[in-house]
């Protein structure tokens, strides 16, 4: 089954046209990138599909579900981390992704999330300090936590290594890629195109509301005669 259907979407805002008809697949268990400049649609994309937005035109499905009619199902599998999330900083991390889990489940499904979530944001000791003494990569490395621990079949993940330093960044990388061997499916966005080059299966260019290009890194390297996606981006929108 495909995880997400995306066709023909639309989305408005007022007289504005933030996305332009674009359709694509997300293949179940894979790493699906969106990829492409600042304002070109990657986040609206998301949070259409994370039913954060209302559709203007087209279709989407989601494991089958459709939006918006089915969007409470979809709410159920799904979990999206937003590129400027935060978490409590009140609380410590422990504490944090107590809290979280208990909208998910009680005892000891509960109990195993918050292990999961432990796991994943691996944060040794620090994990029993209050999130406002974290770095930027210990709270975002925290958040992928969240997102991840509650096993979404879907996670969507907006820019997940913004800002993070190399080592961070990395380890961001490496929680990305075990949830998918655990049977995840990840959508996710980024800037960064040489870093998704090596993270995703496969990739859409977005540029100004549309998708230019779409495919394997090899595909697109190939098709426009480039030595990285940054390259084939250029290109592609020429």
């Amino acid at each position: 089954m495909k995880a997400v259907e995306v066709r023909e979407l639309v989305k408005d805002y007022g007289s504005f046209r933030a996305i332009k008809g674009i359709s694509f697949d997300v293949k179940a268990g894979e790493i699906f990138g969106l990829i492409g400049p600042n304002g070109a649609g990657k986040t609206t994309v998301l949070r259409t599909i994370a039913t954060l937005l209302q559709i203007t035109s087209g279709s989407i499905t989601v494991f089958g579900y459709e939006l918006p009619k089915e969007a409470g199902a979809v709410r159920k599998i799904i979990s999206y981390l937003p590129e400027e999330a935060g978490a409590y900083r009140n609380l410590t991390g422990k504490e944090y992704l107590n809290f979280i889990a208990k909208f998910f489940g009680e005892g000891e499904k509960s109990q195993n999330m918050v292990r999961r979530g432990l796991e994943i944001a691996n944060l040794g000791e620090r994990i029993n300090d209050k999130v406002d003494t974290y770095s930027k990569g210990m709270t975002r490395r925290l958040l992928v936590g969240r997102a991840l621990m509650i096993d979404p079949r879907l996670a969507i993940l907006d820019e997940p290594t913004s800002g993070l330093d190399v080592i961070n960044a990395q380890e961001v990388r490496r929680i990305i890629n075990s949830s998918v061997e655990a049977g995840a499916t990840v959508l996710l966005s980024s800037h960064n195109m040489l870093e998704v080059e090596f993270l995703c299966h496969r990739i859409a260019l977005m540029d100004d509301g549309r998708i230019v290009a779409s495919g394997t890194a090899a595909e697109l390297k190939e098709e426009y005669d480039a030595r990285n996606i940054e390259e084939a981006f250029v290109k592609a929108i020429k």
